[in-house]
């Protein structure tokens, strides 16, 4: 399989209840908490609802018309200032490893700049090294402390990129 067999694209409401079971698969499969992740939240069964306002957006990537993993923008909680927030990065393992993920963080940037964002924070867990490793390839570095407040208490690795 190639890059090529997948599709980026926004997500529509249909798409909600495959969405929420790539999230908890990939959750299950690292091995993450239940509790204080995303696996938890309301808004991880109404992701088209949660993402539809004006500076909010989703993307999924599809093969063989099924929802195989996503990623999304959003205005950071809690914070002051043109701050937005990578949300909810899940891929299936079929999506791994192929160029994706790049792909699709240059899309949710892209996008997000479009928007006024100057910057992108993230969080994710110490134990998600691939992941890590996408965003630092990505331009974001470490931080020493969180930004904002995203109730998130169970992710402990906090980056922020500059648009």
């Amino acid at each position: 399989m190639k890059s090529t067999d997948f599709i980026i694209r926004e997500i529509q409401s249909k798409d909600n209840a495959q969405m929420a079971t790539v999230i908890r698969e990939v959750l299950l499969e690292m091995g993450a908490p239940k509790i204080g992740t995303a696996y938890e939240d309301k808004a991880t069964d109404k992701m088209f609802e949660n993402f539809e306002k004006p500076t909010s957006f989703y993307y999924v990537v599809e093969h063989n018309n099924k929802v195989v993993g996503g990623a999304g923008i959003a205005q950071l909680d809690n914070f002051e200032g043109n701050t937005c927030e990578l949300q909810k990065m899940y891929f299936l393992p079929i999506t791994r490893g192929k160029g994706l993920g790049s792909k699709l963080i240059n899309t949710c940037l892209e996008k997000a700049k479009t928007v006024g964002f100057e910057n992108c924070y993230l969080e994710t867990m110490p134990y998600m090294n691939a992941a890590q490793a996408l965003y630092k390839r990505n331009g974001f570095v470490n931080l020493d402390k969180p930004m904002g407040n995203t109730g998130h208490y169970s992710c402990p690795v906090w980056m922020l990129k500059k648009l």
